[in-house]
């Protein structure tokens, strides 16, 4: 079975490695990511690689996350 790697959103192509960067450094929510940069706006799919990204600092995904 193939290995998925989830690394970015997919409608605005904005990678995790350097959104989480630029969240930390502002001290953005969720609520603020999605308003500041589109990402989990759109079609909502990387709404919970943006949530996990964000609680636990990783930006590289291998399992199939789901609100």
């Amino acid at each position: 079975m193939p290995m998925i790697s989830v690394t970015r959103c997919v409608c605005r192509r904005f990678p995790f490695e350097r959104l989480l960067p630029l969240a930390r450094e502002q001290g953005w929510t969720l609520a603020d990511v999605m308003r500041e940069t589109g990402c989990g706006d759109t079609c909502g799919l990387c709404r919970p690689y943006l949530r996990w990204m964000l609680a636990t600092g990783e930006t590289v995904f291998h399992e199939l996350l789901s609100e």
